[in-house]
């Protein structure tokens, strides 16, 4: 028999709500849940797999309606689809295939050399940003297990945190504070986030992952921060970071900016009152720059 799997897990492990997965149910005859000993809906792996890939393919601007009732084959292939040119294509396939083929040292030096070559800003936007992205698709297409998407992270987190030790920003400005909510435990986002804002001549304080949103408050007034920058993976459902984001705004002193990024994000319908929504990494540095416009009359007028 089949591993199934309760629609409370279905919900953690797709970012699909219980009430979306109750109305494609209705609406699309997919998912197809069993029911177990209590009538409570249940479902087998092989739809989460499916309702894992539409989830993704949802976050690129697919519609539910148009791709729900195609096969996972045919998911798999449109999620695969390649968007970058061939230079960056080829260079991509060589880094999937030290993951797919289980060389993490050659990974790492590999990515090592590039980052002494392009720099640490340059890596983060055109090396680490695409890979992320083409490593999800493999993972689509079935090629990767999720021990090799784990290791692929480990070796570019600990790459990232290595070169963001070495670097001693100038001035010093603004002071962002780094984390992620309760239930979001990816950091390879705001690791991005913090490599790029080191080398913008920010001052980062970083607290790592699933921060509880009073420490968050708390923290931010102990440091005096300018901003508190936090990474939605597409994982975190949007239903949850607004309400979040809402409760922390009203947490925090009104001088202090929020800045909100990742796919988790760019799914909200609707922007939170006091909440910046960076799309990516070049808008999050032109809201460094913005920031420093105002904040710098405001200095030179004390």
């Amino acid at each position: 028999m089949e591993l199934t799997l309760g629609i409370s897990a279905v919900e953690r492990d797709t970012g699909v709500s219980k009430d979306t997965l109750r109305m494609w149910e209705r609406r699309y005859g997919f998912p197809e849940p069993l029911r177990d000993a209590n009538g409570e809906r249940v479902y087998p792996v092989s739809q989460v797999e499916k309702l894992q890939l539409i989830k993704r393919l949802m976050d690129r601007g697919h519609r539910p309606g148009k791709i729900i009732a195609r096969s996972v084959e045919d998911l798999a292939v449109l999620g695969g689809r390649n968007q970058h040119g061939p230079r960056v294509a080829q260079e991509l396939e060589l880094l999937l295939d030290l993951i797919r083929s289980h060389r993490p040292a050659e990974l790492r030096g590999h990515l090592s050399q590039t980052l002494m070559r392009q720099g640490l800003q340059r890596f983060v936007i055109e090396t680490v940003a695409p890979l992320n992205h083409a490593v999800g698709d493999a993972w689509m297409r079935g090629e990767f297990a999720v021990f090799e998407e784990h290791l692929y992270t480990e070796q570019v987190s600990g790459l990232l945190r290595s070169a963001i030790g070495s670097i001693h920003p100038q001035g010093c400005a603004p002071r962002v504070l780094l984390t992620t909510f309760p239930n979001e435990p990816h950091i390879l986002g705001i690791l991005m986030v913090e490599a790029a804002l080191v080398v913008q001549g920010a001052c980062c304080f970083a607290l790592g992952a699933e921060t509880p949103l009073p420490e968050i408050a708390r923290a931010a007034a102990a440091h005096h921060v300018d901003v508190v920058g936090l990474s939605f993976s597409a994982a975190f459902h949007e239903k949850h970071a607004a309400a979040g984001l809402a409760e922390l705004r009203a947490m925090l002193d009104p001088s202090v900016r929020i800045w909100a990024g990742g796919a988790g994000i760019e799914r909200m319908r609707r922007p939170v009152p006091g909440v910046d929504t960076l799309t990516s990494l070049e808008a999050m540095l032109d809201a460094v720059e913005q920031w420093r416009a105002v904040a710098a009359p405001a200095g030179n007028a004390a």
